[in-house]
């Protein structure tokens, strides 16, 4: 079972090129089916094609797994699952189109190709050949020994054969990816024209620092009527909010420094005075008993220790005491209990799983079986070392077993679990031993040790800085009294009346119903928040008073905007396109000025916008102008009779006016064979994502997710 052991260990090979979804932990079947008259178990649809609940509940489940799995947030992955479907969905359609089909044969044919098994070597043979027939022979294992994890396999070949599929799309438009002979002809004399130019170019910038222009509602709306797909707008809510901290006070912080003084030099209450930090005789009981985090043994580095005794740790006696000094929001004391020369250490392991433990999947083995187990094999190899491979087979962990058993060079500072840590630390080369984690019972064997670097244990004690019921009761004070200013009032006097009061205010103009977190926000209220914004009963300028769990920090909100499906609201968007268009608008009222003054060459242009005139030499496949990207001049330098002024350019950075005085051949280096290779990779490299964005910008998408809910909270 080597191969889906792998599987099993290393969940976050399952992510590929489609991802998950939600509503698993919204909605009871039961219940929605009295609601709707549809099936509640279609959650949108992509050109027609259903998305099922089950593939969004069983996408979402695997990239919660792989978050896990590196350390990051499982919530918030909702939206970003619905858009990966949604791509899927796009792909096979796709596959589909070109005359494909996802068959049994064909999946077996092209596996190998993908990337969850190219890259390991253990998927083939001595030859080279991929081990089909043992991959299949060990699923067909698995089927009949373990539900669970056959059912976990049937999600992974889902997202390997979209992953294939999608291999297949792009290697064939790819393929049809040609340069024809008569334009790479054409762009090579692009590439190679050059044309001098006078030009006087009205910036944009300094043109509006003399000139005010304010941007209505209008104006964007224009401008994204002009640009309809570049703003096709998904359901989403302007929402301000105003956040109150529950912030430890001055006295607060007096408070905890109090506590842990006396802790240090006073005594505890339950010593009657007797015993401190300092005197102790069990440091470990003492901050088991009286600190907010826990003892930790491990012998750690100075680089492992907070900053602020970093530097004296390596000087310092055993028994010495550091602070009282602030680590965050926390007082800590420090004592050094120990100190030792740390050994890197090569091991190797057997692990025996047992059913039931985090190894144990698919083991029906008891505890108490495992043990015995173990047991047998340690003394097995602890007479005769060289026997250890022979037991590699029953390992449970497959990773280290196909490197013979090896874990590598580890150090104290390994995150391994402590029992394995500590058989390490007090063991001699050679030494071979069964240890029980929670994983199962390890049958160790220690190959090499050498020397390290200085270890140090050090006792911790620390106080949390904490606000006290006086100031959270403070905090929800202000926080209600804001909310009786605001309510009834416009966005404006929102915010003023937040900066006035100097409070945390942030505005996530475009937040979607399954984003899961809020812009400026991040806690564990912002899913709450959404679901109150996107309710069908709230109205623009509703305000919500929120508190946020275990922390005493109350939040206050204001729906500003409700944007439904279709093309964007305005003002959601003002901050991305405000400039664009102002600038636009600066571009036609310099236009306008050029024409009413009748110029005629560059000397009055630049006069009338008190600018210079200006040189400069351009081509049309590098459009670079005194510094700015702008393919509209660079076309209009070749597009004008040579020595006539041209019409007013509307560039990128400002508006230029210009004069052609010459147009030169400059050959570059390279045949066109040589060239015409190369812009054909370049343009294949670009299309893909391109031609991903246009099939979606294009595709019928249908989302019911936000129906759904709603109808499903009117029944609550």
């Amino acid at each position: 079972m080597a191969i889906l052991g792998q599987i099993r260990s290393r969940p976050w090979l399952l992510m590929g090129v489609i991802a998950l979804a939600l509503l698993a932990f919204l909605v009871n079947p039961e219940s929605i089916d009295k609601v709707f008259g549809k099936n509640p178990d279609v959650l949108g649809k992509v050109n027609g094609e259903k998305i099922t609940r089950e593939e969004f509940n069983d996408q979402l489940f695997v990239l919660q797994q792989q978050a896990e799995q590196q350390g990051r947030p499982k919530n918030g992955l909702e939206e970003q699952a619905w858009q990966l479907l949604v791509q899927s969905k796009l792909i096979k359609q796709q596959f589909e189109k070109l005359g494909f089909e996802m068959t049994d044969d064909y999946f077996w044919n092209q596996i190998q190709y993908d990337q969850m098994f190219a890259q390991n070597q253990q998927f083939f043979d001595e030859k080279g050949n991929f081990k089909t027939q043992e991959l299949k022979k060990e699923i067909e294992t698995l089927k009949n020994t373990n539900p669970q994890g056959y059912a976990q396999w049937l999600k992974t070949r889902k997202t390997i054969e979209y992953r294939l599929m999608a291999r297949q799309v792009f290697t064939n438009i790819s393929a049809g990816i040609t340069t024809g002979k008569k334009e790479a002809e054409e762009l090579m004399k692009q590439r190679d024209q050059l044309a001098d130019i006078d030009f006087v170019k009205v910036d944009y910038a300094a043109y509006l620092q003399k000139t005010k222009i304010n941007v209505s509602t209008e104006d964007l709306a224009n401008y994204i009527k002009q640009h309809p797909v570049m703003f096709k707008a998904e359901p989403s809510r302007n929402i301000g909010i105003v956040y109150f901290p529950s912030k430890p006070s001055a006295a607060d912080d007096a408070a905890a420094m109090k506590e842990i003084t006396k802790l240090y030099s006073g005594g505890t209450d339950a010593s009657g005075g007797t015993e401190n930090f300092q005197n102790t005789k069990n440091d470990s009981m003492f901050v088991m008993a009286n600190s907010d985090t826990p003892f930790n043994p491990q012998y750690v580095t100075p680089k492992q220790l907070p900053a602020t005794i970093q530097g004296q740790i390596t000087t310092a006696a055993v028994g010495q005491v550091f602070g009282p000094y602030k680590e965050q929001n926390f007082y800590v004391l420090s004592k050094l209990v120990g100190k030792k020369t740390s050994d890197s250490t090569l091991s190797r392991h057997i692990l025996i799983a047992f059913k039931g433990s985090p190894a144990g999947e698919g083991v029906t083995r008891t505890k108490e079986q495992a043990k015995k187990l173990a047991d047998s094999i340690g003394a097995i190899v602890k007479a005769t070392p060289a026997k250890f491979t022979e037991f590699l087979k029953l390992s449970n962990d497959p990773n280290s077993a196909a490197q013979g058993g090896s874990l590598g060079w580890t150090t104290p500072e390994t995150p391994f679990v402590p029992e394995f840590l500590t058989y390490l630390a007090n063991n001699p080369k050679g030494a071979t031993g069964v240890v029980e984690t929670q994983f199962g019972y390890h049958i160790i064997n220690i190959e090499d040790k050498k020397t390290g670097s200085m270890g140090y244990k050090v006792a911790n004690l620390t106080k949390e800085i904490k606000p006290s019921d006086a100031t959270e009761a403070e905090t929800d004070k202000k926080a209600r009294k804001f909310i009786q200013q605001v309510q009834g009032k416009s966005f404006n006097d929102f915010v003023n009346i937040a900066k006035k009061g100097n409070y945390q205010f942030s505005n996530p103009k475009t937040a979607k119903r399954f984003d899961g977190q809020l812009q400026g926000l991040g806690t564990d209220k912002d899913a709450e928040i959404l679901a109150w914004a996107f309710d069908k009963k709230r109205s623009k300028g509703d305000t919500e008073f929120f508190t946020v769990d275990g922390t005493g920090d109350k939040i206050v909100v204001y729906l500003n905007g409700k944007q439904e499906a279709g093309l964007a609201d305005p003002e959601s968007v003002r901050d991305q396109i405000e400039v664009i268009v102002k600038n636009k608008l600066a571009a036609k009222q310099i236009s306008d000025k050029i024409a009413a003054a009748k110029a005629s060459n560059l000397d009055q242009i630049a006069k009338l916008f008190a600018t210079s005139k200006q040189t400069a030499q351009v081509n049309l496949l590098n459009p670079s102008v005194a510094g700015s990207m702008e393919p509209k001049v660079a076309g209009a330098a070749f597009g004008v009779a040579k020595g006539k002024l041209s019409n007013p350019v509307e560039g990128g950075t400002g508006v230029y006016v210009l004069i052609k005085k010459s147009e030169t051949v400059n050959k570059q280096p390279g045949d066109l064979k040589q060239f015409t290779e190369s812009i054909t990779q370049r343009n294949a490299g670009m299309f893909g994502q391109a031609w991903m964005k246009s099939l979606q910008d294009n595709a019928d998408i249908k989302d019911y997710r936000i129906e759904i809910w709603n109808k499903l909270g009117n029944q609550q």
